[in-house]
């Protein structure tokens, strides 16, 4: 067989592997297609469309869900006024986010670190403990920091008790309840990408560093975290995205007041009734996920690109 006819039946075997992949994944994108694409247009349909009177929508054509967003209508003569609530709840949201994203990260990397240098036995251990908290319900975990940090929880109960403060303190319902129970529940989603980086860090490192004469504050900023920041912005990640739209832990944590977009998108759909609002928050806060992946994956190839030419 001459290397032309060779090369043509190499070709040929390529394309029919990429056809029979296609064929066998088809299932697979099909349902994707319907059941992810497929309601997520719907909601996109739904946020250029009239809301109905009590509630679902009308088919006519308006741009008013997306206005909504950032303005609202005088009650008086329609005109259009920047709606200042609305920008306070999405500052909310994007603020206790990243300070739940940086609390994490600062109790998580020493948690991380500390487990990733105990002997294989000890670590099994430490990593089932941090596995735990994800056996019991989500808002049970809420409940439970309600329980520690109410009027007359356990908190102020022991301050009254040892004479601390007269009257109990008011931590319920603001914004830092709310910051405190997305970081203790968040908190292992950082711990865990963090221990998987520390865990291929390669110690030697460190010692050559020493035998550089470097700091221990050298050794920390030039030499670990640049190495695990896959593990960091994998963890930043997965604690920024859910908090970001977080809904339970607000609504028990926050009351009414203190909410966030994702308690703001369900008040359109039920007691706002302002389906098409609603929808166009969704999508916008998808919109925002979506480009937080994004920096999250350029993030992750410069730190794997930098390991490799470091």
């Amino acid at each position: 067989m001459t290397p032309a006819a060779t090369g043509q039946a190499e070709a040929a075997r390529r394309r029919a592997s990429a056809r029979n992949g296609w064929l066998l994944s088809a299932p697979a994108l099909l349902i994707l297609t319907l059941f992810a694409c497929g309601p997520l247009l719907i909601v996109l349909v739904y946020s250029f469309l009239t809301p109905g009177q009590y509630g679902n929508v009308v088919g006519e054509f308006s741009p008013d869900g997306w206005i909504g967003v950032l303005y609202s209508r005088d009650i008086f003569d329609d005109t259009l006024v920047l709606a200042d609530a609305h920008l306070t709840i999405f500052w909310r949201s994007v603020k206790l986010s990243l300070m739940t994203t940086l609390i994490t990260f600062a109790l998580g990397f020493p948690t991380a670190w500390f487990i990733a240098t105990r002997p294989p036995k000890a670590r099994a251990m430490w990593l089932f403990l941090i596995t735990i908290p994800f056996w019991t319900n989500l808002l049970i975990r809420t409940f439970a920091i309600n329980e520690v940090i109410r009027n007359d929880g356990i908190i102020n109960s022991l301050l009254i008790w040892a004479g601390l403060i007269d009257q109990p303190l008011r931590m319920i319902y603001t914004d830092g309840a709310v910051l405190a129970g997305m970081a203790y529940v968040y908190l292992p989603l950082m711990v865990l990408p963090l221990f998987a980086a520390i865990d291929r860090f390669d110690m030697r490192l460190l010692e050559a560093s020493y035998d550089l004469y470097a700091s221990r504050w050298a050794c920390l900023r030039r030499v670990i975290l640049p190495i695990v920041r896959p593990g960091i912005v994998a963890g930043s990640i997965l604690v920024f995205v859910p908090s970001l739209g977080a809904y339970v832990t607000p609504r028990v944590l926050g009351g009414g007041k203190n909410m966030m977009i994702g308690n703001f998108i369900e008040l359109q759909f039920t007691q706002g009734r302002n389906w098409p609002l609603g929808a166009a928050l969704s999508i916008l806060l998808l919109v925002v996920v979506a480009l937080a992946l994004i920096l999250y994956v350029r993030a992750a190839e410069g730190g794997e690109s930098e390991g490799r030419h470091g």
